[in-house]
C-alpha cells in the first residue's frame, strides 16, 4: 500500500521525537535491583520514603465530595485559581488577575498545551542545553524544529551572544528551566533582563512576537536562603510554568498550573485559546487534586533535608577528587564523570547497586545525575562506592 505524503511525515515526526527520549528511556528501563538492601536509588526525583501526613490529609479532604456538583463538568475550581494567584503575587512578585491563570495536570502539561497553541508547522523553538530530556520531543510532535543553545560550561548561565544568534524569523517560542535541571543555577537578574531585552529586539526586528515559556518546576526548592527570579518580571511575554509534583516530591499525583502576566501581547487572544485547549486536551488537573490546591499551596517538602544532603555529597565527592558544582536550587548534583563516557560510568556504578542517570541523557556526556530525594542512608552507602568508582577509573589506575 502506497504511503502519502501526512502518513510519511507523521511516521518521521514520530521517529525523531522517540529517537530524542530514546537514550534516555533504554537507560531507565534497564532492570534494576531496586528492592536490594543495598540499594542506592539516585535515578530520578521519586520520593523514597512516605509522604508527609499534612500532604495526605490535604488530599483525603479534598476527595470527599461536598456537593452533588463536585463531579460535574465545569471551570477550574475557583478557590483553587484564586490560591495561586495570591500565591504568584507574594513568592514571585508577579501581579495577575484570576483570569490569566489555568490549572493544569503539572508543568509538562501546561507546556504542551502551549506549545500546540503556539506553534505552526516549521516553526522553531529555541531551547537551552543540557535540556529536561524531553522537551525536544514534545517540540518535534507539533511538527516544529527545536534550536539548542548551550549554557555556558560549568557555570550553566545563559549564553546572551549565543542565544541572540540562535534566533531566526521563524522562531516563535524559547523554553528557559529556572532553576535549571539538572545543574540547579538560578538564572539571575542581569542575565533575565538581557534575554527580555534580546527577545524584544528579535520580535520587532523579525515582526514576530517570540514567547517565552519559563519551566519553574523547582522555583521553591531553593537553598542557602536564595530568592527565585521569574523573566516574567521582565518579558511580558513570558509564560510561568509551575507543577506541585517537585514542590512536594509527588510526581505521579499530577497538579500544576501555568501563568501569563496581564501585559502578556494579544493577551485575550491567548486567553480564550488556553480555555478552549485545557479543556479539550484534558489539561485540567481531577477534582480532587484542585480542591486541594489551596491547602499544597502553603505546603513543600523537607527543603532543609535535602539542602543537607547536598552538602554532605558535595564535600564528599570532591574530596573524593569529583569536580561538582553546589547547586543553588532544585533536587540534583550534576558531577564530571571521571570518564568521558557516562554511559559506561553509570553502568559500573548500576553493578554495584548505586544508580544514576548519565549525562548523555542531557546532552553532557563526560558528567553524570544524581537525585538528592535519596534517603540520607543511602547517601552514607554511596559514598565509599564513588570513592571506589573514581579510584578505578583514574588513569594511574589503568
Amino acid at each position: 500500500m502506497e504511503i502519502s505524503n501526512r502518513e510519511s511525515a507523521i511516521a518521521g515526526r514520530a521517529a525523531r521525537a522517540l529517537a530524542a527520549v530514546g537514550p534516555i528511556m533504554r537507560f531507565l528501563m534497564q532492570a534494576r535491583d531496586l528492592g536490594h538492601p543495598d540499594a542506592c536509588d539516585f535515578l530520578a526525583g521519586n520520593p523514597l520514603e512516605l509522604a508527609s501526613q499534612e500532604y495526605v490529609a490535604a488530599v483525603q479532604r479534598a476527595i470527599q465530595p461536598d456537593s452533588p456538583a463536585y463531579f460535574r463538568y465545569g471551570p477550574p475550581w475557583q478557590p483553587a485559581v484564586a490560591a495561586v494567584t495570591a500565591a504568584l503575587a507574594g513568592r514571585l512578585g508577579l501581579e495577575l488577575v484570576p483570569e490569566d491563570v489555568f490549572l493544569t495536570r503539572g508543568a509538562s502539561s501546561g507546556l504542551v498545551l502551549l506549545l500546540r497553541i503556539l506553534l505552526d508547522p516549521g516553526d522553531e523553538v529555541v531551547m537551552m542545553s543540557p535540556p529536561w530530556f524531553f522537551y525536544e520531543a514534545v517540540v518535534l510532535a507539533e511538527s516544529a524544529e527545536p534550536v539548542k543553545v548551550p549554557l555556558t560550561p560549568g557555570t550553566f548561565d545563559l549564553d546572551l551572544p549565543a542565544i541572540e544568534r540562535a534566533i531566526t524569523p521563524r522562531t516563535r517560542a524559547m523554553i528557559v528551566n529556572t532553576p535549571h535541571n539538572p545543574s540547579g543555577r538560578i538564572y539571575p537578574e542581569d542575565q533575565l533582563r538581557g534575554l527580555a531585552e534580546i527577545l524584544e529586539r528579535a520580535s520587532a526586528q523579525h515582526h514576530r512576537r517570540i514567547y517565552l515559556l519559563s519551566d519553574e518546576a523547582y522555583a521553591r526548592i531553593l537553598f542557602d536562603g536564595r530568592a527565585m527570579v521569574t523573566p516574567a518580571r521582565f518579558y511580558p511575554a513570558t509564560f510561568v510554568l509551575h507543577s506541585y509534583s517537585k514542590t512536594l516530591l509527588a510526581p505521579s499525583q499530577r497538579a500544576g498550573y501555568l501563568a501569563m502576566s496581564p501585559a502578556m501581547p494579544e493577551r485575550e487572544q491567548l486567553r480564550r485559546a488556553l480555555m478552549l485547549g485545557s479543556i479539550s486536551a484534558g489539561a485540567t488537573p481531577d477534582t480532587a487534586m484542585q480542591h486541594a490546591m489551596p491547602e499544597l499551596e502553603r505546603q513543600i517538602i523537607d527543603v532543609a533535608a535535602v539542602e543537607r544532603r547536598r552538602d554532605r555529597m558535595v564535600v564528599a565527592m570532591r574530596d573524593q577528587g569529583y569536580a561538582v558544582e553546589s547547586p543553588e536550587a532544585g533536587f540534583y548534583l550534576f558531577p564530571r564523570s571521571p570518564i568521558a563516557d557516562g554511559l559506561e560510568f553509570c553502568g559500573w556504578l548500576d553493578e554495584r547497586h548505586v544508580y544514576t542517570l548519565p549525562g548523555e541523557a542531557f546532552e553532557r556526556p563526560g558528567y553524570f545525575r544524581i537525585s538528592l530525594t535519596a534517603t540520607d542512608e543511602m547517601v552514607e552507602r554511596a559514598l565509599p562506592v564513588l570513592a571506589d568508582a573514581i579510584r578505578s577509573f583514574s588513569p594511574a589506575a589503568s
